[in-house]
């Protein structure tokens, strides 16, 4: 392909610069909403959820994890609320948890995850447990 010659993106092959165009820094930045960020943390603490803390997937099980996001000039903190399973060690699970909802969020936006914090709303007994009671 010659130098120059359109591709089939719809590019010209040539570098920025010889096109005209300002550096990266001066061209602008991709501004990612919070409450995009607070879906993609939402989702990733539902996969956490299943894995780490083996929450069953019944209907009486746990409600879907809630998020909220505060994004700053690179950075974002979240701020989880879910429901654990009963009985778990709840330290362990958050911890975990937490790992991997900031790495799963720090991959998909290019954010530094600065702190997560999580609030376990309620712990959930597995299906059938506590029926009834045994003497």
């Amino acid at each position: 392909m010659r130098p120059g010659a359109p591709r089939a993106g719809g590019g010209t092959g040539l570098p920025a610069r010889d096109l005209g165009l300002p550096p990266p820094a001066e061209r602008g930045a991709t501004v990612i909403p919070d409450r995009v960020v607070a879906r993609i943390a939402v989702q990733a603490a539902r996969t956490a959820q299943s894995r780490r803390a083996a929450v069953p997937p019944d209907r009486d099980g746990p409600a879907a994890p809630e998020a909220t996001a505060v994004t700053r000039t690179g950075t974002v903190r979240l701020h989880l609320a879910m429901d654990l399973p009963y009985p778990t060690d709840i330290p362990a699970a958050c911890a975990r948890i937490r790992q991997d909802v900031s790495g799963r969020v720090a991959r998909l936006t290019g954010l530094e995850v600065t702190e997560v914090t999580l609030t376990v709303r309620r712990l959930v007994t597995a299906a059938g447990a506590g029926r009834g009671r045994v003497r």
